[in-house]
């Protein structure tokens, strides 16, 4: 019969609770002039320049791209787009941070770690144009569906990177989710499951400040969102979201943690939406103005263009052909969306099932009926 010291830990849990506690400080490797500057309680190293002049390049096209997806909201081009302009360091930094062997799961706004994850922009925006639920395949590029949860993501994360476990993969997870979905029930309980069994998932928070109009104050008076972690037993830290050189750093030390066996690991980056939370928002009705030129003097890009002009890999002979190539892609972007699509009303019933249902040919059949009784034209 087994016996128990009266108060002493489970064995299967850490001993040392302050191994889980995140930096009292967001991580922050550069400051928001561009100059290195430490800061955290734990040792992070510095990504190598190559690294750091690819994460700006793609920060640089994705922006570019994003402001011309916000461009064809105006067009008509497009019914809705969220905006990631000032989140380019998260997205960029913590796609480049995984491999492709690895799975992502996205929100709405992450449609620029979309682009950088190698997807096609125009099937990127299938979603947000009203084309289809998904118009790329996400077992071919390891990525979720884009679509709208509060949360819901992070239970599929948590089961995607658990079989993954389960196959002998080392393969993990990263699933992007917003501050206000902290609040959801899923948010809970996939971390509760993650860390239970041990799944190698990095949850990775954005904190923009704001869930569309309520700020960060009125949905949570934890001490950093990346503290909730530490009640289920998942390593947590917070960094610097506009700093591109944290972001990747942290990202790399999540990964390693995930993959060698230890679990999962929680991300709260500090960063800001410089734009309103969609077209279809007044960000001026709940913010102001001044709040946000504050935080474009943190720009996450000039930061990172800082500093890596002055280690001199890179001038202004790099700034312009990478501008021109972002240039060229958005106008790619623009001609191609410009395009009417030829959507088949059928296609809506290919991927409800593997093996579609009898109801669901009988309801296909329907449609197809209809559509001939009208002359055909879809």
């Amino acid at each position: 019969m087994e016996t128990t010291v009266a108060g002493a830990p489970p064995t299967d849990l850490p001993t040392d609770v302050s191994a889980l506690l995140p930096s009292p400080v967001p991580v922050q490797l550069l400051d928001a002039q561009g100059t290195a500057a430490g800061r955290a309680s734990r040792a992070y190293d510095m990504p190598s320049d190559e690294r750091l002049l690819e994460v700006w390049r793609r920060m640089v096209i994705g922006r570019r791209l994003d402001i011309q997806c916000t461009a064809l909201t105006k067009q008509g081009r497009l019914a809705v787009y969220p905006s990631s302009r000032g989140q380019e360091a998260c997205q960029v930094g913590a796609v480049l941070g995984i491999t492709e062997r690895d799975w992502m799961f996205p929100t709405y706004r992450e449609s620029v770690a979309l682009f950088t994850r190698g997807i096609d922009p125009v099937e990127a925006l299938s979603l947000l144009r009203g084309d289809s639920h998904c118009g790329y395949d996400p077992m071919a590029h390891k990525t979720a569906p884009q679509c709208t949860p509060l949360s819901t993501q992070l239970v599929h994360a948590a089961g995607a990177a658990y079989g993954e476990r389960r196959r002998g993969s080392d393969a993990v997870a990263m699933a992007f989710i917003g501050d206000g979905a902290t609040s959801e029930g899923d948010f809970h309980e996939a971390l509760n499951f993650a860390a239970v069994f041990r799944a190698p998932v990095i949850f990775f928070v954005q904190n923009n400040k704001y869930a569309i109009s309520v700020p960060l104050a009125k949905q949570s008076k934890a001490p950093a969102l990346a503290y909730k972690g530490i009640g289920y037993g998942v390593r947590s830290e917070q960094v610097d979201g506009n700093d591109a050189a944290a972001v990747l750093a942290v990202i790399d030390a999540a990964v390693e943690h995930a993959r060698a066996g230890q679990g999962p690991f929680l991300i709260e980056a500090h960063t800001y939406r410089l734009d309103a939370h969609t077209n279809a928002d007044d960000a001026t009705r709940y913010r102001q103005a001044d709040e946000v030129t504050e935080w474009l003097a943190k720009d996450p890009l000039t930061r990172l263009q800082t500093y890596l002009e002055g280690r001199g890999v890179l001038d202004q002979t790099l700034v312009e052909k990478t501008d021109a190539e972002g240039e060229r892609l958005a106008t790619d972007l623009r001609d191609r969306m410009n395009a009417d699509p030829v959507v088949d009303p059928a296609t809506i019933f290919d991927h409800v099932y593997a093996e579609p249902t009898p109801q669901l040919r009988e309801q296909r059949a329907m449609v197809l009926d209809e559509l001939a009784a009208e002359g055909g034209d879809h």
